[in-house]
C-alpha cells in the first residue's frame, strides 16, 4: 500500500512570472514556499489540502494538455466570481447550479489550463447525508 503524506498537482507554464502573478496576485493563492533562483525557481502554492507547484517552463507554442483541470472548491462561488472579475480574471463560465447539485464556475490560467471553481450547497450529499 502506498502511504500518501501529501501530494501536489505540477505545472510548467510558458511564462512563470506571468503564472505567478496569476496564481499569486489575480487568486490570491498563498505561497507555501519557493525553492531555486531566477525566473524559473518554484513556487509552491497552498491549495486546501493540497499544493500547486509552478517550475521550470513549458513552450509557449504547445498549448495547454486538454487533460488537465484543476477543481478548486470554494466556500462561495459567487463571491469568488465578482472578486475574480474585480482582478481581470477572464471569466470562462459564469457561476451555473449543475444538473448534480453543485454551483460550478469556469476559469483559465495564461496558458489555458481550465479552472472550476466549485461550492457544494449545504443540501448536496456531499455535505448532507440524511439518516446517517
Amino acid at each position: 500500500m502506498v502511504h500518501v503524506l501529501s501530494s501536489r498537482t505540477l505545472l510548467r507554464p510558458a511564462d512563470p512570472d506571468r503564472s505567478r502573478a496569476f496564481y499569486g496576485g489575480q487568486l490570491g493563492l498563498a505561497v507555501h514556499r519557493e525553492f531555486g533562483t531566477g525566473p524559473e525557481r518554484g513556487t509552491v502554492y497552498f491549495l486546501g489540502g493540497g499544493f500547486l507547484e509552478l517550475s521550470g517552463r513549458s513552450d509557449a507554442s504547445a498549448p495547454a494538455s486538454p487533460d488537465v483541470r484543476l477543481w478548486l472548491q470554494v466556500e462561495d462561488v459567487a463571491a469568488a466570481h465578482a472578486e475574480l472579475e474585480s482582478q481581470g480574471v477572464g471569466i470562462v463560465r459564469p457561476p451555473v447550479r449543475e444538473p448534480w447539485g453543485l454551483v460550478e464556475m469556469w476559469i483559465e490560467d495564461p496558458d489555458g489550463v481550465p479552472i472550476v471553481l466549485v461550492e457544494i450547497p449545504s443540501d448536496h450529499p456531499l455535505r448532507y447525508r440524511p439518516g446517517i
